[in-house]
Protein backbone atom coordinates (compact mmCIF):
# COMPACT_ATOMS: atom_id res chain seq x y z
CA UNK A 1 0.00 0.00 0.00
CA UNK A 2 0.80 3.75 0.04
CA UNK A 3 1.70 3.60 3.85
CA UNK A 4 5.78 1.77 2.63
CA UNK A 5 5.65 5.34 0.45
CA UNK A 6 4.32 7.00 3.86
CA UNK A 7 6.24 6.27 6.07
CA UNK A 8 9.54 6.54 4.34
CA UNK A 9 8.56 10.12 3.31
CA UNK A 10 8.15 11.12 7.19
CA UNK A 11 11.55 11.81 7.28
CA UNK A 12 11.90 13.87 4.74
CA UNK A 13 10.55 17.39 4.53
CA UNK A 14 9.06 18.29 0.93
CA UNK A 15 11.80 20.20 -0.72
CA UNK A 16 13.95 16.63 0.17
CA UNK A 17 11.51 14.50 -1.29
CA UNK A 18 10.78 16.75 -4.41
CA UNK A 19 14.18 17.99 -4.64
CA UNK A 20 15.64 21.13 -6.25
CA UNK A 21 14.49 23.76 -4.46
CA UNK A 22 11.31 24.40 -5.78
CA UNK A 23 9.23 25.77 -3.36
CA UNK A 24 9.33 29.58 -3.23
CA UNK A 25 11.70 29.90 -6.09
CA UNK A 26 11.34 30.54 -9.57
CA UNK A 27 11.69 27.61 -12.04
CA UNK A 28 14.89 27.86 -14.24
CA UNK A 29 15.06 26.07 -17.28
CA UNK A 30 16.13 22.97 -17.58
CA UNK A 31 19.71 23.00 -19.71
CA UNK A 32 20.84 24.64 -16.42
CA UNK A 33 19.49 24.94 -13.16
CA UNK A 34 21.54 26.31 -9.87
CA UNK A 35 24.81 26.32 -11.50
CA UNK A 36 24.09 22.20 -12.38
CA UNK A 37 23.97 21.24 -15.63
CA UNK A 38 21.46 18.52 -16.82
CA UNK A 39 23.62 15.86 -17.13
CA UNK A 40 24.53 16.03 -14.06
CA UNK A 41 21.39 16.10 -12.71
CA UNK A 42 20.23 13.47 -14.72
CA UNK A 43 23.04 11.57 -13.92
CA UNK A 44 21.93 9.64 -10.40
CA UNK A 45 18.32 9.10 -12.48
CA UNK A 46 20.20 7.27 -15.50
CA UNK A 47 21.97 4.91 -13.19
CA UNK A 48 19.26 4.39 -10.92
CA UNK A 49 16.61 3.28 -14.21
CA UNK A 50 20.42 1.23 -15.34
CA UNK A 51 20.99 2.53 -19.24
CA UNK A 52 24.39 3.27 -19.53
CA UNK A 53 23.08 6.44 -21.72
CA UNK A 54 20.48 8.50 -21.77
CA UNK A 55 19.89 11.43 -24.56
CA UNK A 56 18.60 14.95 -23.24
CA UNK A 57 14.67 14.28 -24.49
CA UNK A 58 14.72 10.36 -24.85
CA UNK A 59 11.62 8.78 -23.85
CA UNK A 60 11.82 4.96 -23.02
CA UNK A 61 9.36 2.27 -21.79
CA UNK A 62 9.92 1.38 -18.21
CA UNK A 63 8.42 -2.07 -16.15
CA UNK A 64 5.92 -1.87 -13.33
CA UNK A 65 8.84 -2.95 -11.17
CA UNK A 66 10.60 0.44 -12.21
CA UNK A 67 8.15 2.50 -12.11
CA UNK A 68 6.43 1.43 -8.66
CA UNK A 69 10.31 1.83 -7.51
CA UNK A 70 10.63 5.00 -8.63
CA UNK A 71 7.38 6.09 -6.79
CA UNK A 72 8.58 5.14 -3.47
CA UNK A 73 12.61 6.19 -3.78
CA UNK A 74 13.96 8.56 -1.76
CA UNK A 75 16.79 9.75 -2.61
CA UNK A 76 17.06 12.96 -3.57
CA UNK A 77 19.09 13.10 -6.30
CA UNK A 78 16.91 10.54 -8.69
CA UNK A 79 14.44 12.26 -8.25
CA UNK A 80 15.75 15.24 -9.54
CA UNK A 81 17.09 13.94 -12.28
CA UNK A 82 13.50 12.09 -12.93
CA UNK A 83 11.90 15.62 -12.87
CA UNK A 84 15.05 17.40 -14.97
CA UNK A 85 14.85 14.74 -17.59
CA UNK A 86 10.61 14.58 -17.65
CA UNK A 87 11.59 18.84 -18.79
CA UNK A 88 13.48 17.78 -21.70
CA UNK A 89 11.68 15.01 -23.10
CA UNK A 90 8.84 17.51 -22.42
CA UNK A 91 10.95 20.27 -24.60
CA UNK A 92 11.98 17.84 -27.26
CA UNK A 93 8.36 16.31 -27.98
CA UNK A 94 6.26 19.16 -27.36
CA UNK A 95 8.34 22.38 -26.66
CA UNK A 96 7.74 25.43 -24.18
CA UNK A 97 4.33 26.26 -25.14
CA UNK A 98 1.50 25.68 -22.44
CA UNK A 99 -1.81 25.61 -23.88
CA UNK A 100 -5.46 26.57 -22.18
CA UNK A 101 -8.57 25.13 -22.03
CA UNK A 102 -11.26 27.04 -20.63
CA UNK A 103 -13.61 24.81 -18.39
CA UNK A 104 -17.21 25.52 -18.31
CA UNK A 105 -18.88 23.21 -15.46
CA UNK A 106 -22.45 24.15 -17.42
CA UNK A 107 -24.50 21.17 -15.42
CA UNK A 108 -23.58 19.55 -12.19
CA UNK A 109 -27.06 17.21 -12.84
CA UNK A 110 -25.48 13.94 -12.36
CA UNK A 111 -27.18 10.73 -12.57
CA UNK A 112 -24.30 8.31 -11.34
CA UNK A 113 -23.61 8.30 -7.38
CA UNK A 114 -19.13 7.44 -7.40
CA UNK A 115 -18.52 6.92 -3.57
CA UNK A 116 -15.75 9.94 -3.79
CA UNK A 117 -17.59 12.71 -5.74
CA UNK A 118 -18.88 16.14 -4.71
CA UNK A 119 -21.89 16.53 -6.97
CA UNK A 120 -22.68 12.43 -6.50
CA UNK A 121 -26.35 11.77 -6.96
CA UNK A 122 -26.99 11.23 -2.98
CA UNK A 123 -24.47 14.18 -2.15
CA UNK A 124 -27.00 16.41 0.11
CA UNK A 125 -26.81 20.50 0.19
CA UNK A 126 -26.19 20.55 -3.27
CA UNK A 127 -28.16 22.92 -5.52
CA UNK A 128 -28.55 21.71 -8.69
CA UNK A 129 -27.96 23.68 -11.70
CA UNK A 130 -27.56 23.56 -15.48
CA UNK A 131 -26.47 26.62 -17.61
CA UNK A 132 -28.43 27.70 -20.20
CA UNK A 133 -27.02 27.70 -24.06
CA UNK A 134 -26.65 31.40 -24.09
CA UNK A 135 -24.83 31.19 -21.00
CA UNK A 136 -22.64 28.86 -21.95
CA UNK A 137 -21.93 30.69 -25.71
CA UNK A 138 -21.22 33.87 -23.73
CA UNK A 139 -18.38 31.96 -22.09
CA UNK A 140 -17.13 30.51 -25.06
CA UNK A 141 -17.13 34.04 -26.83
CA UNK A 142 -14.84 35.09 -23.52
CA UNK A 143 -12.47 32.10 -24.37
CA UNK A 144 -12.32 32.47 -27.80
CA UNK A 145 -11.67 36.71 -27.58
CA UNK A 146 -9.07 35.72 -24.48
CA UNK A 147 -7.21 33.99 -27.23
CA UNK A 148 -7.55 30.08 -25.52
CA UNK A 149 -7.48 27.60 -28.10
CA UNK A 150 -10.67 25.68 -26.97
CA UNK A 151 -13.05 25.08 -24.34
CA UNK A 152 -13.95 22.00 -22.03
CA UNK A 153 -17.56 21.56 -21.39
CA UNK A 154 -18.30 19.64 -17.95
CA UNK A 155 -20.70 18.01 -16.07
CA UNK A 156 -22.28 15.06 -14.19
CA UNK A 157 -23.57 12.23 -16.51
CA UNK A 158 -26.67 12.40 -18.46
CA UNK A 159 -28.32 10.43 -20.75
CA UNK A 160 -31.91 11.22 -21.42
CA UNK A 161 -32.48 12.75 -25.18
CA UNK A 162 -33.41 16.08 -24.55
CA UNK A 163 -30.52 16.50 -22.33
CA UNK A 164 -27.91 15.13 -25.11
CA UNK A 165 -30.11 17.17 -28.01
CA UNK A 166 -29.24 20.43 -25.62
CA UNK A 167 -25.77 19.57 -25.86
CA UNK A 168 -25.37 19.27 -29.60
CA UNK A 169 -27.15 22.19 -30.24
CA UNK A 170 -24.41 24.25 -27.57
CA UNK A 171 -21.66 22.58 -29.31
CA UNK A 172 -22.48 23.15 -32.66
CA UNK A 173 -23.54 27.13 -31.81
CA UNK A 174 -20.17 27.27 -30.03
CA UNK A 175 -18.45 26.32 -33.43
CA UNK A 176 -20.41 27.75 -35.48
CA UNK A 177 -20.16 31.30 -34.05
CA UNK A 178 -16.05 31.09 -33.29
CA UNK A 179 -15.75 30.30 -36.64
CA UNK A 180 -17.35 33.39 -37.97
CA UNK A 181 -15.49 35.53 -35.14
CA UNK A 182 -12.18 33.48 -36.83
CA UNK A 183 -11.72 35.40 -39.86
CA UNK A 184 -8.32 34.72 -39.95
CA UNK A 185 -7.36 31.25 -39.19
CA UNK A 186 -10.51 29.62 -39.86
CA UNK A 187 -10.84 26.74 -37.18
CA UNK A 188 -12.39 28.58 -34.72
CA UNK A 189 -13.20 27.06 -31.14
CA UNK A 190 -11.94 23.84 -30.15
CA UNK A 191 -14.79 22.15 -28.07
CA UNK A 192 -13.74 19.10 -25.71
CA UNK A 193 -15.69 17.55 -23.74
CA UNK A 194 -16.48 15.62 -20.38
CA UNK A 195 -19.70 14.00 -19.84
CA UNK A 196 -19.24 11.06 -18.54
CA UNK A 197 -20.55 7.33 -19.76
CA UNK A 198 -22.74 7.21 -23.46
CA UNK A 199 -23.85 4.67 -26.30
CA UNK A 200 -21.26 5.00 -29.11
CA UNK A 201 -23.94 5.92 -31.45
CA UNK A 202 -24.07 8.97 -29.07
CA UNK A 203 -20.75 9.90 -29.28
CA UNK A 204 -20.49 9.85 -32.99
CA UNK A 205 -23.11 12.33 -33.22
CA UNK A 206 -20.58 14.51 -30.39
CA UNK A 207 -18.13 13.83 -32.94
CA UNK A 208 -20.12 14.82 -35.69
CA UNK A 209 -21.50 18.24 -34.18
CA UNK A 210 -18.02 19.55 -33.93
CA UNK A 211 -16.44 18.10 -30.66
CA UNK A 212 -13.16 16.55 -31.24
CA UNK A 213 -11.70 15.97 -27.56
CA UNK A 214 -13.33 13.92 -24.77
CA UNK A 215 -12.54 13.18 -21.76
CA UNK A 216 -13.11 9.90 -19.67
CA UNK A 217 -11.29 8.88 -16.40
CA UNK A 218 -10.92 5.53 -15.60
CA UNK A 219 -9.71 6.88 -12.41
CA UNK A 220 -8.10 3.61 -11.61
CA UNK A 221 -7.12 0.43 -13.62
CA UNK A 222 -7.58 -2.09 -10.78
CA UNK A 223 -11.20 -3.33 -11.44
CA UNK A 224 -11.34 -4.34 -7.56
CA UNK A 225 -10.48 -0.64 -6.43
CA UNK A 226 -13.01 0.52 -8.97
CA UNK A 227 -15.10 -1.37 -7.21
CA UNK A 228 -14.65 0.32 -4.15
CA UNK A 229 -15.08 3.26 -5.34
CA UNK A 230 -18.30 2.87 -7.17
CA UNK A 231 -21.80 1.53 -5.68
CA UNK A 232 -22.58 -1.94 -7.08
CA UNK A 233 -25.75 -0.68 -8.75
CA UNK A 234 -25.27 -1.86 -12.36
CA UNK A 235 -24.47 1.71 -13.00
CA UNK A 236 -20.66 1.51 -12.36
CA UNK A 237 -19.14 -0.81 -14.08
CA UNK A 238 -15.34 -0.96 -14.89
CA UNK A 239 -15.38 -2.89 -18.21
CA UNK A 240 -18.36 -0.58 -19.71
CA UNK A 241 -15.78 2.28 -18.93
CA UNK A 242 -13.51 1.07 -20.28
CA UNK A 243 -15.29 0.23 -23.41
CA UNK A 244 -16.74 3.63 -23.36
CA UNK A 245 -12.65 4.71 -23.39
CA UNK A 246 -12.48 2.87 -26.86
CA UNK A 247 -15.54 3.43 -28.11
CA UNK A 248 -14.03 7.44 -27.74
CA UNK A 249 -11.13 6.50 -29.84
CA UNK A 250 -13.04 4.42 -32.39
CA UNK A 251 -15.56 7.39 -33.00
CA UNK A 252 -11.78 9.77 -33.77
CA UNK A 253 -12.01 11.76 -30.78
CA UNK A 254 -8.50 12.40 -29.19
CA UNK A 255 -9.23 10.81 -26.34
CA UNK A 256 -8.58 11.34 -22.46
CA UNK A 257 -8.51 9.43 -19.55
CA UNK A 258 -6.61 9.54 -16.28
CA UNK A 259 -6.79 8.54 -12.01
CA UNK A 260 -6.43 9.76 -9.18
CA UNK A 261 -3.70 9.56 -7.04
CA UNK A 262 -3.64 8.75 -3.23
CA UNK A 263 -6.67 6.81 -3.05
CA UNK A 264 -7.78 5.01 0.57
CA UNK A 265 -6.25 1.37 -0.62
CA UNK A 266 -4.29 2.31 -3.56
CA UNK A 267 -0.61 1.11 -3.67
CA UNK A 268 2.65 2.17 -5.60
CA UNK A 269 1.92 -1.04 -7.68
CA UNK A 270 -1.45 0.04 -8.93
CA UNK A 271 -0.02 3.78 -9.87
CA UNK A 272 2.35 1.67 -12.17
CA UNK A 273 0.51 0.08 -13.42
CA UNK A 274 -1.82 2.94 -14.09
CA UNK A 275 1.04 3.86 -16.49
CA UNK A 276 1.11 0.83 -18.24
CA UNK A 277 -2.70 1.46 -18.61
CA UNK A 278 -2.26 4.51 -20.15
CA UNK A 279 0.03 2.77 -22.81
CA UNK A 280 -1.35 -0.20 -23.70
CA UNK A 281 -4.52 1.68 -24.25
CA UNK A 282 -2.67 4.36 -26.41
CA UNK A 283 -4.88 7.43 -25.15
CA UNK A 284 -3.87 10.72 -26.07
CA UNK A 285 -4.23 13.10 -22.98
CA UNK A 286 -4.18 11.81 -19.40
CA UNK A 287 -5.19 13.96 -16.35
CA UNK A 288 -4.61 13.02 -13.30
CA UNK A 289 -3.74 14.52 -10.03
CA UNK A 290 -4.20 13.91 -6.28
CA UNK A 291 -6.80 12.84 -4.55
CA UNK A 292 -8.73 15.44 -2.28
CA UNK A 293 -11.49 14.48 0.29
CA UNK A 294 -14.19 15.71 -0.28
CA UNK A 295 -15.83 14.10 3.60
CA UNK A 296 -19.17 13.96 3.09
CA UNK A 297 -18.80 11.02 0.86
CA UNK A 298 -18.26 7.64 1.41
CA UNK A 299 -14.69 7.55 -0.04
CA UNK A 300 -14.00 10.48 2.31
CA UNK A 301 -15.47 9.48 5.34
CA UNK A 302 -13.52 6.19 4.27
CA UNK A 303 -10.16 8.30 3.89
CA UNK A 304 -10.45 10.32 7.25
CA UNK A 305 -10.96 6.74 9.43
CA UNK A 306 -7.65 5.75 8.59
CA UNK A 307 -3.71 7.04 8.68
CA UNK A 308 -3.72 9.77 5.85
CA UNK A 309 -0.90 10.69 3.81
CA UNK A 310 0.25 14.88 4.04
CA UNK A 311 -0.15 17.18 1.18
CA UNK A 312 3.54 17.48 0.74
CA UNK A 313 3.57 13.20 0.57
CA UNK A 314 0.68 13.73 -1.92
CA UNK A 315 1.94 16.25 -3.94
CA UNK A 316 5.60 14.71 -4.14
CA UNK A 317 3.73 11.31 -5.42
CA UNK A 318 1.86 13.74 -8.08
CA UNK A 319 4.63 15.21 -9.70
CA UNK A 320 6.34 11.86 -9.87
CA UNK A 321 3.90 10.27 -11.64
CA UNK A 322 3.65 13.26 -14.16
CA UNK A 323 6.73 12.77 -14.94
CA UNK A 324 6.95 8.92 -15.29
CA UNK A 325 4.13 9.57 -17.69
CA UNK A 326 6.46 11.98 -19.85
CA UNK A 327 8.94 10.42 -19.75
CA UNK A 328 7.66 6.41 -20.89
CA UNK A 329 4.59 8.46 -23.13
CA UNK A 330 6.57 11.05 -24.71
CA UNK A 331 3.97 13.24 -26.93
CA UNK A 332 0.41 12.76 -24.65
CA UNK A 333 -1.23 15.89 -23.43
CA UNK A 334 -0.47 16.01 -19.49
CA UNK A 335 -2.93 18.69 -17.59
CA UNK A 336 -1.26 20.42 -14.36
CA UNK A 337 -4.53 19.90 -12.39
CA UNK A 338 -6.17 22.27 -10.47
CA UNK A 339 -5.80 19.62 -7.58
CA UNK A 340 -2.62 20.22 -7.40
CA UNK A 341 -3.00 23.94 -6.30
CA UNK A 342 -5.62 22.58 -4.01
CA UNK A 343 -2.91 21.12 -2.35
CA UNK A 344 0.03 23.26 -2.65
CA UNK A 345 -0.09 27.00 -3.39
CA UNK A 346 2.12 27.14 -6.56
CA UNK A 347 1.57 23.15 -7.69
CA UNK A 348 0.37 23.68 -10.97
CA UNK A 349 3.73 25.60 -12.00
CA UNK A 350 5.76 23.42 -9.97
CA UNK A 351 3.87 20.50 -11.79
CA UNK A 352 4.93 22.43 -15.46
CA UNK A 353 8.22 21.98 -14.90
CA UNK A 354 7.83 17.99 -14.47
CA UNK A 355 5.94 16.92 -17.55
CA UNK A 356 2.81 18.86 -17.68
CA UNK A 357 1.99 21.15 -20.64
CA UNK A 358 -1.60 22.31 -20.04
CA UNK A 359 -4.05 24.24 -18.00
CA UNK A 360 -7.17 24.17 -17.59
CA UNK A 361 -8.77 27.69 -16.33
CA UNK A 362 -12.08 27.70 -14.91
CA UNK A 363 -14.50 29.73 -16.75
CA UNK A 364 -17.82 28.80 -14.91
CA UNK A 365 -19.74 31.94 -14.13
CA UNK A 366 -19.04 32.40 -10.87
CA UNK A 367 -22.43 31.87 -9.06
CA UNK A 368 -22.36 28.51 -9.76
CA UNK A 369 -19.17 27.42 -9.00
CA UNK A 370 -19.59 26.61 -5.18
CA UNK A 371 -22.21 24.35 -6.44
CA UNK A 372 -19.35 22.26 -8.77
CA UNK A 373 -17.10 21.15 -5.45
CA UNK A 374 -16.23 17.87 -6.83
CA UNK A 375 -13.56 18.15 -3.75
CA UNK A 376 -12.79 20.06 -0.76
CA UNK A 377 -10.79 23.19 -0.82
CA UNK A 378 -11.23 23.78 -5.09
CA UNK A 379 -9.17 26.74 -5.61
CA UNK A 380 -10.65 29.72 -8.28
CA UNK A 381 -14.39 29.49 -6.85
CA UNK A 382 -14.57 32.60 -6.02
CA UNK A 383 -12.13 34.62 -9.05
CA UNK A 384 -14.00 35.38 -12.47
CA UNK A 385 -12.75 34.20 -15.91
CA UNK A 386 -10.12 37.22 -16.27
CA UNK A 387 -8.89 36.80 -12.34
CA UNK A 388 -7.93 33.25 -13.22
CA UNK A 389 -6.86 34.28 -16.75
CA UNK A 390 -4.29 36.52 -15.35
CA UNK A 391 -3.31 34.18 -12.33
CA UNK A 392 -2.72 31.30 -14.69
CA UNK A 393 -0.93 33.67 -17.03
CA UNK A 394 1.80 34.26 -14.25
CA UNK A 395 1.87 31.02 -13.62
CA UNK A 396 3.47 29.90 -16.85
CA UNK A 397 5.44 33.04 -16.40
CA UNK A 398 6.69 32.11 -13.42
CA UNK A 399 7.44 28.22 -14.99
CA UNK A 400 9.78 29.83 -17.57
CA UNK A 401 6.93 28.58 -20.04
CA UNK A 402 4.99 30.56 -23.02
CA UNK A 403 1.42 30.53 -23.55
CA UNK A 404 0.31 29.14 -26.75
CA UNK A 405 -2.65 31.66 -27.49
CA UNK A 406 -4.95 31.32 -30.47
CA UNK A 407 -3.95 27.37 -30.70
CA UNK A 408 -6.04 24.26 -30.04
CA UNK A 409 -3.18 22.46 -28.68
CA UNK A 410 -4.06 19.03 -29.74
CA UNK A 411 -2.03 16.01 -28.51
CA UNK A 412 0.92 15.38 -31.01
CA UNK A 413 0.08 11.74 -29.98
CA UNK A 414 -3.71 11.48 -31.62
CA UNK A 415 -1.27 12.54 -34.89
CA UNK A 416 1.54 9.36 -34.59
CA UNK A 417 -1.60 7.45 -33.29
CA UNK A 418 -3.80 7.53 -35.72
CA UNK A 419 -0.61 8.21 -38.86
CA UNK A 420 -2.51 11.90 -39.94
CA UNK A 421 -0.46 15.39 -39.86
CA UNK A 422 -1.17 17.87 -37.46
CA UNK A 423 -2.53 20.94 -39.34
CA UNK A 424 -0.76 24.23 -39.67
CA UNK A 425 -2.16 27.13 -37.88
CA UNK A 426 -1.41 30.02 -38.69
CA UNK A 427 -0.21 32.54 -36.15
CA UNK A 428 -2.69 35.44 -35.27
CA UNK A 429 -1.85 38.96 -36.17
CA UNK A 430 -1.94 41.73 -33.53
CA UNK A 431 -4.43 44.09 -34.36
CA UNK A 432 -4.50 47.41 -32.77
CA UNK A 433 -7.38 46.70 -30.91
CA UNK A 434 -4.85 43.55 -29.12
CA UNK A 435 -2.24 46.00 -28.38
CA UNK A 436 -4.47 48.25 -27.01
CA UNK A 437 -5.51 46.15 -24.89
CA UNK A 438 -1.89 44.67 -24.55
CA UNK A 439 -0.95 48.08 -23.05
CA UNK A 440 -4.32 48.48 -20.88
CA UNK A 441 -3.47 44.88 -18.59
CA UNK A 442 0.16 46.46 -18.60
CA UNK A 443 -1.08 49.78 -16.88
Amino acid sequence: MLSHFLSSLKSSSLSTSVGCGLFGKRWKRWEDIGGVKYDERVDPFRREVGRPQLEKGEDFHMSVDLMEHLLSIQDKAVVDGMFAHAESVQQKNIGNKVHFRGIVEFSNVCRKNCNYCGIRRDMEDVERYTMSKEEILECARWCFQNGYGSIMLQSGERTNRAHLNFLLDVIKSIRKESLELDVEQRQGLGVALSVGEQSKDVYQELFDAGAHRYLLRIETSNPHLYSILHPRDGLHEFEIRLQCIRDLKQVGFQTGTGVMIGLPGQSCRDLANDLMFFRDEDVDMIGMGPYVVQEHTPTGIEYLSRPQITKEELFSLSLRMLALARITLRDVNLPATTALQAIVPNGREIALSCGANMLMPILTPTRYRKEYQLYEGKPCVDEGADECRDCLSNRVKWAGKEIGLWEWGDPKHFFRRTETEEPIIKQKKTTKTDKKEKEKKEH
